[in-house]
């Protein structure tokens, strides 16, 4: 199952952000429980210690809880934190690059809201 990671990216991380992505998704609510730590080493087939950094992160930044000898859960308001910080690294991996490449370009503010209209429309 390691052929699921992308090899530009520490696996945790990647475990980590697939778990964000399922309550960002609504697939995982707040107060559901999360994949133990022992599931998710079962279900990738990777090490332990790996998995684990990745979850010790979603509960220092309080996106999961423990309850000692029943698991992990999703705290409450743990999508919303998500999506604002999603938010924010949207804006710095791809605004900010957008925005400064258009001023190299000379492309107004109004050819890029065209253009991004234009590539959401196409969505549909």
């Amino acid at each position: 199952m390691k052929n699921l990671f992308n090899e530009d990216k520490p696996i945790y991380k990647q475990v980590r952000e697939q778990i964000e992505d399922q309550i960002i998704n609504k697939q995982l609510h707040p107060n559901d429980q999360a994949p133990s730590t022992n599931q998710l080493v079962s279900f990738y087939k990777i090490n332990h210690a790996t998995v684990s950094k990745g979850i010790n992160q979603l509960i220092e930044e309080e996106i999961l809880y423990k309850k000692r000898g029943i698991g992990m859960f999703v705290t409450e308001g743990s999508r919303e934190k998500l999506l604002d910080k999603r938010r924010e690294l949207f804006i710095e991996d791809y605004i900010v690059t957008l925005v400064q490449e258009a001023n190299k370009l000379e492309i107004t503010n109004e050819e890029i809201l065209k253009f991004i209209k234009k590539v959401k429309g196409s969505e549909k």
